[in-house]
């Protein structure tokens, strides 16, 4: 039916031109010519009235009637200049289980109702997001396995079978580059573990449905590096683990976008949950900066620094706010993406060479690595 369409457009533009009469545009969208479901007509006519020039874009057209996005819909919808027609989404009624949770994921994430509507009607199962659940399931095999080793399920950097573990990060054994990621999937405690493992369930996969995997994983990925290079450079001496970097990367992100889109959000008890959220993350940030400088038990060396839940709020409200912003629009062609994307690579050369050179030059004496 859309390739049958499509041809039926094609007669609209005979000349070619790229262009396509407004006139002969709206007759066919108000005689309903091509069948297309109400997100898409809803679309078609958002095109009509935010048109000035008396013609529309045919290539446009042929992107929406391929189930893509362009930049005209979205200013068309931002300057208000149409209607929804059908009634909003918490309205409908007899959905399955599945269709239920996306609609919920749609007001949870999303802050146009636009968006919504066209998430919710596109949404595909396939591919699923598996990125947030892999990453929370590994963790919780690797602190069980240490756990059921180490015969303790409170385990803490001065135990030396712990730190022999060649996935924490350990100032010493900084040669190894893995240990600049792998360090998130090393816990302390039930009380971190649980608290990450919470965290990056309930906001991460959410993102990840609207947001697709590439982007949410890259997201997190950066929290995680930029967690521990941010270690490496204003806690020297110290250890990491955890996956916090990537866990408030995520979080930051969605609590900005919230934000910054206050009035288009539609989350319940969206400033309750605000402040709990904040309280929560606040807390923990508390609880590592007091471990690390006043651990409850002696110790033979320092405690994991708190710089990893800065880091990657930073990073979360830096990248992951645009990200989350430009739902279903090529990062690429915005200008602000590369200058996040500049600005990571700088500092990434900069913890590179501060790696190399600063703890010799600085003498910095590390402890050694067990």
């Amino acid at each position: 039916m859309a390739s049958k369409s499509l041809l039926y457009l094609i007669t609209l533009d005979p000349e070619n031109t790229g262009f396509i009469a407004v006139e002969n545009f709206t007759s066919l969208v108000e005689h309903h010519e091509l069948q297309l479901d109400p997100s898409k007509l809803d679309m078609l006519l958002a095109l009509v009235q935010s048109n000035d020039e008396g013609q529309v874009c045919y290539q446009e057209l042929i992107e929406l009637m391929s189930s893509k996005r362009s930049s005209s819909f979205r200013r068309a919808i931002a300057n208000g200049r149409r209607t929804l027609q059908r009634e909003i989404l918490l309205d409908e009624t007899g959905l399955g289980l599945y269709k239920r949770f996306v609609r919920y994921v749609a007001y949870e994430i999303l802050p146009c109702e636009t968006d919504r509507r066209w998430y919710f009607h596109q949404n595909r199962l396939c591919p699923p997001p598996v990125f947030i659940a892999i990453v929370t399931i590994v963790q919780i095999i690797v602190f069980m396995c240490y756990g059921i080793m180490l015969n303790k399920w409170v385990l803490q950097t001065y135990q030396p079978d712990f730190m022999k573990s060649p996935l924490v990060y350990h100032p010493g054994h900084r040669a190894q580059v893995w240990r600049f990621f792998s360090y998130m999937f090393m816990h302390v405690g039930l009380e971190q573990l649980g608290f990450n493992a919470l965290l990056q369930l309930m906001i991460g996969v959410p993102l990840e449905m609207v947001h697709g995997i590439l982007r949410i994983s890259l997201l997190y990925m950066a929290g995680v590096l930029a967690g521990s290079l941010t270690v490496s450079i204003t806690d020297m001496r110290a250890p990491v683990v955890g996956g916090s970097g990537g866990v408030y990367a995520l979080c930051s992100a969605h609590l900005a976008n919230v934000v910054m889109n206050w009035a288009g959000m539609r989350c319940p008890y969206k400033l309750l949950r605000m402040i709990l959220a904040l309280v929560c993350m606040s807390s923990e940030v508390g609880r590592a900066v007091w471990l690390r400088f006043s651990p409850p038990l002696p110790s033979s060396g320092p405690q994991p620094s708190f710089m990893a839940h800065l880091s990657g709020a930073v990073v979360g409200i830096s990248m992951g706010l645009l990200i989350l912003r430009s739902y279903e629009e090529s990062l690429q062609k915005q200008c602000s993406w590369w200058v996040i994307v500049f600005s990571f690579i700088t500092f990434l050369l900069f913890a590179i060479f501060w790696n190399i050179f600063a703890y010799e030059l600085l003498g910095v004496q590390i402890p050694p690595p067990p």
